[in-house]
């Protein structure tokens, strides 16, 4: 089976979305210019990019020469190692620091959604010692081959950082067309950059904004809530995004600036107050964004974003 969709967004430009027949973390984006590809992000191991590689002759027989990281964690920058001397990959000096310091093995990202990778196996082991109807014993076992898959692809991992950086911005200019590579301010992470084509009015985001609420555990909410002010400056039509579907709503948005000026208001009282974050967790209430985010039906958020917030708030980070 394919791994990839790649969602043709304009000519030259494709959103690459994982099909789920394996894990590959997050989605890239691919560029077609005149002589060579670029890349955006570039997937969550080195099985995964390879993969892509070999996906991607479907759609041209151009060589890969540029590959950008949106950020440092690892469903993002995972897949880099793969790549040759011929290839230039660009990010910020934060992200680059962080690939150095083996964050993207370390921090909050990647004990949640890869350290609980043996756990994970186990569990579908054991459902499936009990399961007796065979469409759930297929389904259990396509999702144990997947995930057994991942632990292997995760455990040859070697997190390899940009070998050109930039602190604000940098152009490429390829055949006709302008690329602009942009910090616009910290985010989801302390290094997050967009790509921007100006003359297609394409803006690669990243996990800047989503369609669903971003994981906020390594971010920096009181900036992110400006970030997406200068996100907003910038002129374009469409957004394509590091997880979820591409999207031309610009009201997303803003949906998710009210979002994090809603959650910074109510974290910073409740630190004020002295609340601990495991219970801060529990009383701050996101309800009234449910219209934009269904997934929202409870009081209580994720333990891992108050804790992010707790530490800016402290200066610990």
């Amino acid at each position: 089976p394919i791994s990839f969709t790649f969602n043709k967004i304009a000519d030259g430009f494709y959103h690459a979305v994982g099909t789920g027949s394996m894990s590959v973390g997050a989605n890239s984006v691919v560029i077609v210019n005149q002589d060579e590809v670029m890349l955006v992000d570039n997937h969550a191991s080195p099985a995964a990019a390879t993969v892509l590689l070999e996906e991607l002759k479907a759609i041209t027989d151009k060589p890969v020469r540029y590959v950008v990281d949106t950020h440092y964690h690892f469903d993002h920058a995972h897949g880099a190692q793969i790549f040759g001397p011929e290839v230039t990959i660009i990010g910020s000096e934060f992200t680059r620091r962080a690939l150095l310091n083996g964050d993207s093995k370390g921090g909050k990202t990647w004990p949640r959604f890869v350290g609980t990778i043996p756990q994970q196996i186990a569990a579908l082991k054991a459902q499936l010692d009990t399961a007796k109807a065979p469409e759930t014993r297929a389904s259990l076992q396509r999702r144990l081959k997947i995930q057994e898959q991942y632990k292997l692809a995760t455990d040859v991992i070697r997190p390899t950082p940009p070998g050109v950086t930039l602190n604000d911005r940098m152009t490429l200019f390829r055949g006709g067309r302008e690329i602009d590579i942009e910090f616009i301010g910290r985010a989801h992470t302390g290094g997050d950059i967009v790509v921007y084509l100006p003359k297609e009015r394409v803006l690669i985001g990243g996990d800047i904004v989503s369609t669903n609420p971003s994981n906020m555990g390594d971010g920096y909410v009181g900036d992110w809530i400006q970030t997406l002010e200068n996100m907003k400056k910038l002129d374009f039509d469409v957004v394509l995004p590091g997880h979820g579907p591409a999207f031309r709503e610009k009201e997303r948005i803003d949906w998710w600036e009210e979002y994090l000026k809603d959650f910074w208001a109510q974290v910073q009282e409740m630190k004020r107050q002295g609340v601990s974050v495991d219970d801060a967790a529990k009383r701050i209430d996101m309800r009234k964004h449910a219209a934009h985010y269904p997934a929202i039906t409870a009081v209580g958020v994720d333990r891992d974003a108050v804790l992010g917030a707790y530490e800016v708030l402290a200066g610990t980070r």
